[in-house]
């Protein structure tokens, strides 16, 4: 197979020459360069022709542009960002300059990963998490949800106006009515608001424990990052099966740090009178009404109970 300069060698140098003349004017006569020029009168074209290249590259990644086939197959040289040229006066010499800048879909996509990463899930089904939301389909779904729904609005407004305060939500139902799907709204909008947050499966996690308590570091990481993050949502709070170690020691440890600090979220089946005879019972110990009373002690004055009501969802979308 021939090299590439042998072919070259191989043609007229006359009609190479013509060629690039050729290339050259189609460029300087596209309609994007003439108007680069008519925005930068100060612009020589000896310092166009100086940057063929640059000039190239801006038509061809504004041609793609226009034609946009979605991230994962932009064929511009750094998906997701196109070439920007700008006209800058350096030692009073008009030049031209190129900086590569992210599209609108790149933006969009970097905003919700910047989102993604303020929010963490202890075995909580991902997709609950990154589904979408529609405020209209939450609203609708079941007109017996619309006051637990505008309470919920009513918080993340107030949140995003006045900040954090100490103070979160206790959101109870029967099965299937929404409770983690609001619980998850909650925490998408306030992630962004700049608010970072974590999601607990209170049932594997008190189970998980078990397997963690052994190792020091996991368990004191996995604790502080509970105790520190903006938003702590306990979900389906009740329906574990708690051992005094986890209850005193975990879960007493967590909540007597964020009280008067930062906002703690439940969703459960029980009410709040419910949830303490819960919290009063281990498979170990039997009932400890005292210690049941001490935990929701840091519960109940800390939170804005709100009753969900409506039809088990669950099956039929949300």
């Amino acid at each position: 197979m021939e090299s590439m300069g042998e072919v070259l060698r191989s043609m007229n140098n006359s009609t190479l020459r013509q060629r690039s003349r050729d290339l050259e004017q189609n460029l300087l006569n596209h309609p994007l360069v003439k108007q680069l020029q008519a925005e930068h009168p100060e612009l020589d074209e000896s310092r166009l022709k100086l940057h063929l290249s640059r000039l190239y590259q801006y038509v061809e990644e504004s041609r793609h542009c226009a034609s946009c086939p979605g991230l994962e197959n932009c064929p511009n040289d750094f998906p997701g960002h196109y070439s920007k040229l700008t006209v800058e006066t350096v030692n009073g010499t008009a030049d031209l300059y190129e900086r590569k800048t992210a599209c609108k879909l790149k933006v969009a996509q970097d905003n919700q990963d910047s989102i993604r990463k303020r929010i963490r899930s202890f075995y909580v089904d991902e997709r609950v998490l990154n589904g979408g939301y529609d405020e209209i389909d939450i609203m609708g779904k079941d007109p017996r949800r619309v006051s637990a729904v505008n309470q919920i609005f009513d918080y993340i407004t107030g949140v995003k106006e006045e900040g954090l305060s100490a103070r979160g939500i206790y959101l109870h139902g029967s099965f299937g009515t929404g409770k983690t799907f609001l619980m998850c709204y909650l925490l998408h909008e306030l992630a962004v608001a700049g608010h970072s947050g974590v999601i607990v499966y209170m049932p594997d996690f008190i189970e998980d424990l078990k397997s963690i308590m052994m190792d020091a570091q996991k368990l004191k990481e996995t604790v502080d990052t509970l105790k520190n993050c903006d938003l702590l949502i306990f979900d389906d709070i009740g329906a574990e099966n708690l051992n005094p170690w986890a209850r005193d020691h975990v879960l007493g440890a967590i909540l007597n740090y964020r009280m008067n600090r930062k906002p703690t979220f439940y969703t459960s089946n029980y009410p709040l009178d419910g949830l303490e005879k819960h919290l009063s019972f281990t498979s170990k110990d039997g009932e400890e009404v005292y210690k049941g009373k001490r935990l929701m002690d840091r519960i109940a004055p800390f939170v804005e109970v709100i009753p969900l009501h409506g039809e088990n969802q669950r099956g039929t979308g949300r």
